[in-house]
């Protein structure tokens, strides 16, 4: 069983930046890759960015890339996304997420077996 606890959401304007933290709690930290993801209001949730177990290999949505900057610290058991020049259409409820697989990732939502219970991002234009 793993615990996560999501912080670091809310209200920021366009161009700004915001780091969101997910603590994690439980056995093996080091053994699940770990995933952000997010839904929008009237949306359904989506793929945000991914870093494998060991954070050797990680993968950013492509409307995240050369802005967002998945991270993780195994031996604090948190997992971070740094977000820069932050857009209104970036603003979503963000869940982090662990997968139970010790190599490589997955970007599929039903690939993950644990959730946090979400943080706010709202970017204001």
């Amino acid at each position: 069983q793993v615990q996560l606890v999501e912080s670091g959401g809310g209200l920021v304007q366009a161009g700004g930046s915001l780091r969101l933290s997910c603590a994690a709690s439980g056995r093996a930290f080091s053994n699940y890759a770990m995933g952000w993801f997010r839904q929008a209001p009237g949306k359904e949730r989506e793929f945000v960015a991914v870093i494998s177990a060991s954070g050797s290999l990680n993968y950013v949505t492509d409307s995240g890339k050369g802005r967002f900057t998945i991270s993780r610290d195994n031996a604090k058991n948190t997992v971070d996304l740094q977000m820069n020049n932050l857009k209104p259409e970036d603003t979503a409820v963000y869940y982090c997420a662990a997968n139970r697989q010790r190599s490589g990732y997955s970007v599929a939502i039903s690939a993950y077996d644990y959730w946090g219970q979400g943080t706010q991002v709202t970017v204001s234009s």
